[in-house]
């Protein structure tokens, strides 16, 4: 057999020997691509994604994209064929495993936890939104969650709204663990409840919720820094009702990331005209009851996904943009805001055209 031939086809079996070895050798990373795009102002199943029902709501036109980004499972584990193309691809990225799914996180855990973020972001795209209109609504602290084996626990439940801590009314939650470690440890501390079902009910009538009654829990020892303080082993949050009822549909979506275009999906439907002029809009970032705009995970996939959805401007949490200027898709304006009000700016001169005025990202 003549050497050329020989050679070749022993080239032939390394690299066939090295392709199963890629292919058999699973590493410990995980992949990252764009996910589904979704125009808050649409519908989904014959729904829409923001419904209000018992408020004047007014035509919309445009989009206002909220965008997800598609990961592996908790369970899966990239060969090294996988994750040398996904290095590779331009629309995927290849991280550790334990950047997604940390501590040993399984998937039924993942899946909960950014179903609970999910829904927080709701909640707060809501208050943001009614306070950009100024539309008032009734904030009420609540029972966020009670620790296993605590005082608290089987006495006070996640849910109950707190209405007075020792006879003293409570109107934000940092009053509660204020009023609570006023006592010495061993002492009892009145508390003022609307039992979680009854609270709940109420919500979900959109009527105020009346009535409470009084329960005591006796505190224990925490300590912290070196320091004994009381405590009762509660977390206290903070729980809304609203003057009419606003429901956010969308099915096989998670994490906090789309709540600022929940925000100004609500925003555009409460008020006349349109937001964007007809334009295409997507965006991201998380948003709290201020309104403040923080930074999300996987900006890059985000703005593919936007870009290949059809998206001219990206709304971008300032704290992100830095990465997002530095692998900008052609034909996407990357727009920087920080606040639910910097970005209604940005959308009205979109919609007039002074989009030289636009607030825009850059690398540095």
């Amino acid at each position: 057999m003549p050497r050329r031939t020989v050679t070749m086809l022993a080239s032939t079996l390394v690299l066939i020997a090295l392709l199963c070895v890629g292919v058999l050798t699973k590493v410990p990373y995980a992949e990252m691509s764009p996910g589904p795009t979704t125009n808050t102002l649409s519908s989904v199943g014959g729904k829409p994604v923001l419904q209000v029902s018992g408020r004047k709501t007014y035509p919309t036109s445009g989009h206002l994209n909220m965008v997800t980004v598609r990961v592996t499972s908790a369970d899966t584990r990239l060969n090294m064929v996988e994750a040398v193309y996904g290095w590779l691809a331009h629309d995927q990225v290849v991280v550790p495993h334990d950047t997604l799914y940390p501590d040993g996180q399984t998937e039924q855990q993942s899946t909960q936890e950014n179903a609970e973020e999910f829904s927080e972001s709701q909640e707060s795209a809501k208050v943001s939104a009614l306070r950009l209109l100024h539309i008032p609504f009734v904030s009420h602290v609540d029972v966020a969650s009670v620790l296993k084996g605590s005082p608290a626990e089987g006495t006070l439940h996640a849910g109950d709204l707190i209405l007075a801590v020792d006879g003293t009314k409570v109107t934000r939650q940092e009053q509660v663990a204020q009023l609570v470690t006023k006592h010495e440890p061993g002492q009892d501390v009145t508390f003022t409840v609307v039992p979680a079902e009854q609270a709940a009910e109420a919500k979900k009538a959109d009527k105020q919720p009346t009535g409470g009654r009084e329960v005591v829990v006796k505190t224990a020892t925490s300590h912290d820094q070196g320091k004994k303080r009381a405590i009762v082993g509660i977390a206290a949050g903070t729980d809304h009702t609203f003057p009419f009822s606003i429901d956010i549909k969308l099915a096989d979506v998670g994490g906090p990331s789309a709540g600022l275009m929940f925000s100004l999906g609500l925003v555009d439907k409460l008020t006349p005209g349109s937001l964007t002029g007809g334009s295409f809009v997507a965006g991201t970032g998380t948003i709290d009851d201020s309104g403040a705009v923080g930074p999300i995970g996987g900006i890059a996939m985000k703005l593919v996904g936007a870009r290949d959805a059809g998206a001219r401007y990206f709304l971008t949490p300032a704290d992100n943009c830095a990465a997002a200027a530095a692998d900008t898709p052609s034909g996407l304006t990357l727009v920087k805001v920080k606040n639910i009000s910097d970005a209604k700016a940005s959308l009205d001169k979109i919609r007039t055209g002074d989009t030289a005025g636009l607030p825009r990202c850059s690398a540095g």
